[in-house]
């Protein structure tokens, strides 16, 4: 049924081709579709919300609280036209149609603008396909007793998925890959089963990189397959006007309150400031700079600190991706009113860019020393629409259970991917069901776990660290300068008169780990070799990094040297052959 109604709708891109490039099909398709939708919705109310208005606007009151109540609805509209009466005044369908758009409540018209439909409504008519394409939507059915809302996201979601494959060099943007999502939403929900099957449960969720509403759609999905009574509250911004549009017709449609969703830039312009949230999933662009709102994160770091959202540092100005996560924990529900859990999709340079001291490596000590991050989820490279990278899937909440607290949980599921039948921009690797059931076992049992790789060798897939073990000491090794005859110069003022004076040029620090005592370090590695050496405490540092591939690397011995001979001695041998064929 869905899959026959979105190719029955995406069967109008017949009647754009030549007139648009196949990437711009959806700026047609997908706007129609929430109109003809909402057209059917609002159909059995119509003639008693045109009787309100002009009851209540004769009144002089604000008609806005009244109409909502007579449609039923979280929107309205107040023209007396609909989509069947358009049909039939073919010559003025261009004012009607967007008279009747603008007929519409603020938030929905909201989204018209920002599909730029008025502007698909000039075009169409220019190119004499208006009335054509308006008279396709008009013979397609989407009353609700027909197509149910949760049909409707579906088929809106395959339309947008088809969307995002034509237009495949954008589509990485603000399309995270389904198993990805379904993967994360598996994470997330885990160790909650027992709470999420309760009757008449409900949750929130919120997504600051919304893109066109997947993970948001999946999470609800995934929920209601578990428990047709849960109920997933959503919230959402995003920064790219299509991709919101769509998000915010997505979740229309799925009749959740599209107040919730909101456009702008969420990192220099929070649209949900001071609330939190039970869930949240995010996929940031990756290693994206953030020089453009540098003021506003700058200010908000340095003049609020902790009590806003970027108190323990920030990261380069390159790579803007630990500022969603600081964001996503200033978000979180505080642990005594029950805690949040999140998952984000970051790539690899936050694992361990920046030595100690530097902004990433604050951030990274923050969610260690408050024990906030639960697990890391390594995944195959190749995974995404717009980049072949390794990816990674960081789990972080303020609610561990019991035997989590205090540890970190790495899993490397790079190893655990099919091949694409048919690759999408830089994806040609996919999860299936098995994987995503694996990778969530392995987080699941929360235990060190081992498999086998491709010669046979027991290779480690789980892990589990204390927090402490990424933390380590950088110090500052001195060594006395000397004078021409090898005597060490001393100091002659200052705290440090009478001892020797340090000579830069044989400066070196060196990193302690922190389970160490830096003294016995010392001694161990430092003195035996440069014994005039000594510490200068006060440049002590202390830095965070997970070298998640370092921890997962096994050695493989290289093959023994007679067995390479024999190997290459049967190849010459083979050449020398056909060689000799060759000159008979």
């Amino acid at each position: 049924m869905n899959q026959n109604l979105s190719s029955f709708i995406w069967s109008v891109a017949d009647l754009l081709r030549g007139d648009y490039k196949q990437s711009e099909y959806g700026r047609v398709i997908l706007p129609f579709t929430v109109l003809r939708r909402l057209d059917c919705v609002l159909e059995p109310t119509k003639a008693a919300v045109l009787k309100e208005q002009e009851k209540r606007s004769a009144a002089g009151v604000n008609p806005e609280p009244f109409l909502l109540k007579k449609a039923q609805q979280l929107f309205y509209n107040t023209s007396p036209l609909d989509i069947k009466r358009l049909m039939g005044d073919q010559d003025n369908i261009r004012e009607n149609l967007f008279s009747y758009v603008q007929a519409f409540s603020p938030d929905v018209r909201d989204i018209f603008d920002c599909f730029d439909f008025p502007v698909q409504i000039e075009r169409l008519a220019k190119a004499n396909l208006l009335y054509l394409v308006t008279e396709k939507f008009a013979n397609i059915d989407l009353h609700p007793d027909v197509v149910t809302n949760e049909q409707m996201g579906s088929v809106f979601e395959e339309l947008i998925r088809k969307f995002a494959e034509i237009s495949n060099e954008t589509a990485g943007e603000h399309f995270t890959p389904r198993e990805v999502i379904r993967l994360m939403v598996n994470l997330l929900f885990i160790e909650d089963d027992d709470a999420l099957t309760k009757p008449g449960v409900v949750r929130s969720m919120y997504d600051p990189t919304a893109g066109t509403g997947g993970m948001l759609s999946v999470a609800e999905d995934h929920l209601s397959e578990q428990n047709p009574d849960a109920r997933l509250v959503m919230h959402g911004q995003e920064l790219n006007g299509e991709s919101y549009a769509i998000c915010k017709a997505d979740m229309l449609i799925k009749g959740q309150d599209i107040r919730h969703i909101i456009h702008g830039n969420t990192l220099s312009d929070d649209g949900l400031p001071g609330q939190h949230f039970d869930y949240m999933l995010s996929n940031p662009p990756f290693g994206v700079e953030w020089k453009k709102i540098q003021k506003e994160i700058k200010k908000e770091h340095e003049q609020l600190g902790y009590n806003g959202r970027f108190g323990p540092g920030l990261p380069r100005v390159s790579d803007g991706s630990l500022l969603f996560l600081m964001h996503l924990i200033s978000k979180m529900r505080p642990a005594k009113d029950g805690g949040s859990r999140f998952g984000i999709v970051l790539n690899g340079s936050p694992l361990f860019t920046g030595g100690a001291g530097s902004g990433e490596s604050e951030i990274r000590r923050y969610v260690l020393e408050n024990d906030l991050l639960e697990a890391i989820i390594g995944l195959p490279t190749d995974m995404f629409y717009n980049t072949g990278i390794s990816t990674y899937i960081w789990i972080v909440t303020n609610r561990k259970p019991k035997h989590r607290k205090g540890k970190v949980q790495l899993i490397d599921a790079s190893g655990l991917w099919q091949k694409m039948r048919k690759s999408l921009g830089s994806k040609r690797k996919e999860l299936s069901d098995e994987h995503i059931e694996k990778i969530t076992r392995l987080f699941g049992d929360a235990k060190n776990a081992s498999t086998k790789d491709a010669d046979g060798q027991k290779v480690p897939i789980s892990r589990i660290f204390k927090n402490e073990e990424f933390g380590y000491q950088t110090i500052t090794v001195e060594r006395p300068q000397r004078d021409d005859a090898g005597n060490v110069e001393k100091e002659t003022k200052g705290k440090r008169k009478g001892q020797p004076r340090p000579d830069s040029s044989l400066r070196d620090t060196e990193e302690v780990p922190l389970s160490e005592a830096i003294e016995s370090y010392f001694a161990r590695e430092v003195l035996p070799h440069v014994p005039d050496a000594w510490i200068d405490h006060d440049k002590t540092k202390t830095g965070y990094e997970i070298p998640f591939n370092r921890h997962f690397y096994v050695f493989k011995p290289p093959r023994e040297l007679a067995e390479i001979d024999a190997e290459l001695k049967g190849v010459t041998d083979r050449i020398v052959e056909m060689i000799g064929g060759l000159s008979q």
